[in-house]
């Protein structure tokens, strides 16, 4: 395909993406009263406010916004599939059902523990070091983005993996490459929590230990696919040898 045809293709999978999500925006939106009350569980003690007129409006766009965005992850996960797949080979377009199964629900799994593991403690904490001279006053939009930046951020963490199973599927990775660079990956564990989660240690510790636990499982999955896939070539060997 010329470089127009996939300039065109992109744009069409980009569209029907955009379509999608704004399609569920306007069903989502209806419900922006029950999401604001949704998203304030975590935080149900603490009252939040709101530092301008529109900023209330602004909240319910922006919650409904966010839900659409999350509901709609199947449709964009499989556009981003199928714009994929044509400079795929056979063996590896047969994974486009599992990947897209499987990666909602590792991003639904991740998102849900941020949500009632990671955000409940977390701002307990933060909260903890208010004083009769440092009341908390969290406004609703702030608190709205802290909120979805986390649930969004641990939702990613969790795809780790599946993206490592998929690559040692594939035959990217190996087994012995992932337990080399454990060093690398611890650093770059801790790297990205303080790039992703607000500026405090806590926050950066907690997305940085389920990284690296998910990290260890994925080296035990890819040692018992390497095995596998081991096993499977040294019998086809053996057939092909007793044919001989």
């Amino acid at each position: 395909m010329p470089l127009t045809g996939h300039l065109t293709e992109l744009r069409s999978r980009i569209l029907l993406i955009i379509g999608t999500i704004f399609a569920v925006f306007l069903g989502t939106y209806f419900f922006s009263a029950e999401l604001l009350e949704l998203i304030q569980r975590p935080i149900a003690k603490q009252k939040l406010v709101f530092l301008s007129p529109p900023e209330a409006f602004l909240a319910h766009l922006k919650v409904s916004f966010f839900a659409a965005l999350f509901l709609s992850l199947p449709v964009i996960l499989l556009q981003i599939w199928r714009f994929c797949a044509p400079g795929l080979l056979d063996k590896e377009k047969r994974y486009a059902l599992p990947f897209v199964v499987l990666s909602t629900m590792c991003f639904v799994v991740g998102a849900l523990f941020c949500y009632f593991v990671i955000l409940p403690f977390g701002l307990a904490f933060l909260l903890s070091f208010a004083t009769e001279s440092l009341i908390p006053q969290i406004s609703v939009g702030f608190y709205i983005s802290f909120v979805f930046k986390l649930i969004f951020v641990f939702g990613l963490v969790f795809e780790l993996p599946l993206l490592i199973i998929l690559l040692v599927q594939m035959g990217v990775l190996r087994p012995d490459q992932l337990t080399a660079n454990r060093g690398y990956v611890i650093v770059g564990a801790f790297v990205v929590g303080a790039v992703l989660t607000p500026p405090d240690v806590v926050s950066q510790v907690l997305l940085a230990g389920p990284l690296l636990v998910l990290y260890e499982v994925s080296v035990v999955a890819a040692k018992i696919i390497f095995r596998r896939k081991r096993r499977r070539a040294e019998a086809a060997e053996a057939d092909e040898g007793g044919a001989a």
